[in-house]
């Protein structure tokens, strides 16, 4: 017997033992077996030996999805959940949640850490949970994506009435022109540069640069967004896959902070909220992370360029200044990585901003485009809505739409600025032309730079919410000011505008030198006709846009994808060699809405941010607080 080898058991006769030994004994026993299955729950990976001996629980019907950003799952959750999550709708198949009730989906698709594209793809699809890394910190996050879906006022691809009734219609036509357009610009990428930042159409090769980084891809993010609403779904598949395989943010360089916002990460989270694919959405939130040490500074302002490699931020020399429109253009996407994942300090960020500036003197009520991060004073009096200031303004009315109209520090610093641009800034040429001229220390340059043309739109869209007095001032100086820039197209031998055009010496809006003769494929003058047209319906926008088609088509179209030009003023112009990530992100997705329904990407549901990436409008009836409710 096993008793007869333990030392100190003497049996008191062949078959028997003294009670103390029997107490012993079992008290030995007891311990063994407490040892034994004490180790099936407290040692390492043991979660597969519990389910032995553990019922599983029950799932709860209608649970929101679970996301747990930068952090641990709790023991419990450490098992994938029971149920899959539900299909997400592919381009031209919108979610039936869209217009009916929604199904909130069952189990936890969660924020994991894989080592690598490949599990990050596998998680975001199968709701698989590799374990966190160490160090990271625990976010709980609950976000709703059919819940989000439901509270849309319109299909996000719009109620596409039967085509079949109007075959031949020409709005129908040009469409699809459009759409041919940024097929080919495409697919040119994809054969030559997949992969690389842009395409470069005339030696067919592509092409890095040195603003993102050491981030790769730039076209691909920019191009999600466009594909999807078009329904081009073989290529939206072809993007996201890259996405899922190949976009790897273990870099190193060093990274505008704007561009890397408007284009990556805009285009990440505007593809998350088309599709509900957690990979688009993990990703942003990783990369908005890699951002946060911009924001290092004595003032909160962050500067232009971040370091991947140390995580500080770039030239760092106490005379070095921030712009206005980089450090002005962070607010809707920040505002979005924080709805997304739970961590406030994206949002913090930004309305530490906003702090500042509502604090500093501004010159006549204008806002300088260049600001110290380190004093917090302006460093230069040049005012300017093109180059340097641009987006500033218009993500002021975009945070106060997006915010559903909540964000009321957004609107008023919006309609503050815009009177003093009118009171100093606007002038009319003797010609009639209607123009915003830029600023430097009270005077006036008369020119406009293509980047300005954006102000029109900007203008009809804010024009709704202005005092009641003001709507139908605003509304018609958005359509002069749109004119003006037609112009500029207009009076080119290509009908394609210059990067900038001045009035003086009896010329009007022409460019004056050949700097600034050239055209990049900019959007900015067909995203007013956009906005205009959707404000008024006036058939003359529809035709200025594509009189810019015919142009793109005859001008800027090579055997292998689009190219910019150098001088818009002549009729065999040379191209620059280079297919800009914009072009697919902004100007032909501003032209394919120009030729469709206003019910697609309906602006009630979206707002663009500056890379026409479209963000939702907060129509939820939580606080908000990261939207800037009040």
């Amino acid at each position: 017997m096993l008793m007869r080898k333990v030392p100190g058991f003497v049996p008191a006769s062949p078959w028997g033992l003294r009670l103390p030994q029997k107490f012993l004994f079992l008290l030995f026993l007891s311990g063994l077996v407490t040892l034994c299955f004490g180790a099936l729950f407290l040692l390492p990976h043991s979660s597969r030996l519990k389910r032995l001996f553990l019922a599983p629980r029950t799932q709860q019907p209608g649970l929101e999805v679970v996301a747990e950003i930068a952090g641990h799952a709790p023991a419990h959750e450490q098992e994938p959940p029971p149920n899959p999550a539900p299909a997400v709708p592919a381009p031209g198949e919108d979610d039936p949640s869209s217009r009916a009730s929604p199904r909130r989906r069952k189990g936890g698709l969660r924020r994991t850490h894989p080592t690598g594209p490949r599990e990050e793809a596998t998680a975001a699809r199968g709701n698989s949970i590799p374990a966190s890394r160490p160090g990271d910190e625990g976010v709980s996050f609950r976000f709703d994506f059919n819940a989000f879906r439901s509270r849309l006022h319109h299909p996000v691809l719009g109620m596409r009435a039967d085509e079949s009734q109007e075959p031949q219609s020409r709005v129908r036509a040009q469409r699809e022109k459009v759409k041919e357009m940024m097929q080919f610009a495409w697919q040119s990428y994809k054969r030559y540069a997949m992969g690389k930042n842009e395409l470069r159409p005339l030696t067919k090769d592509g092409y890095e640069g040195n603003m993102f980084g050491g981030l790769s891809g730039a076209t691909v993010i920019d191009s999600l967004d466009t594909l999807y609403l078009m329904e081009l779904k073989e290529e939206f598949q072809e993007a996201k896959a890259w996405v899922e395989e190949n976009f790897h943010l273990n870099v190193s360089g060093e990274a505008s902070l704007f561009e890397v916002n408007i284009r990556y990460i805009g285009g990440l989270l505007s593809a998350f909220y088309l599709t509900g694919e957690e990979v688009f959405r993990i990703k942003a939130i990783r990369l908005g992370e890699k951002l946060l040490p911009a924001f290092n500074t004595p003032t909160g302002i962050p500067k232009g360029v971040v370091s991947f490699k140390s995580g500080s931020w770039g030239w760092a020399t106490a005379g070095s200044s921030s712009i206005l429109a980089e450090f002005g253009s962070l607010h809707l996407e920040f505002l979005h990585l924080t709805e997304l994942s739970g961590n406030q300090v994206f949002a913090e960020k930004v309305r530490n901003i906003r702090k500042v500036l509502r604090k500093i003197e501004k010159p006549f009520g204008l806002y300088p485009n260049f600001l110290s991060p380190v004093s917090g004073n302006w460093v230069q009096h040049h005012v300017s809505v093109g180059g340097l200031g641009d987006s500033f303004y218009e993500y002021l009315i975009k945070s106060w739409l997006m915010s559903g109209k909540t964000d009321m520090e957004a609107k008023n610093m919006y309609y503050e600025a815009l009177e003093a641009i009118e009171t100093y800034l606007l002038n009319v040429s003797p010609g009639g032309l209607t123009y915003i001229a830029e600023w430097r220390g009270g005077i006036l340059d008369h020119k406009m730079g293509h980047l300005a043309c954006f102000s029109g739109g900007m203008i009809a869209l804010g024009a709704e919410d202005a005092k009641e007095e003001k709507r139908a001032h605003y509304r018609e100086l958005a359509a002069q000011i749109t004119k003006t820039c037609h112009e500029s197209y207009a009076r080119s031998d290509t009908k394609l505008g210059p990067e900038a055009f001045w009035f003086n010496s009896g010329r009007e809006a022409v460019a004056t030198q050949l700097s600034e003769s050239y055209y990049i494929l900019r959007p900015e003058v067909v995203e007013s006709y956009m906005y205009l047209w959707r404000q008024t319906h006036n058939p003359i926008y529809r035709e200025w846009g594509w009189e810019v088609v015919l142009a793109l088509e005859k001008y800027c179209r090579t055997e292998a994808g689009f190219s910019g030009i150098q001088d818009v003023y002549s009729s065999t112009p040379s191209h620059d060699n280079k297919q800009q990530s914009f072009f697919l992100a902004e100007t032909l997705k501003y032209l394919y809405l120009l030729f469709s329904e206003d019910d697609l990407l309906s602006l009630e549901d979206w707002v663009f941010n500056t890379e026409a990436h479209p963000l939702p409008v907060n129509h939820s009836d939580s606080s908000g607080r990261a939207w800037g409710r009040h």
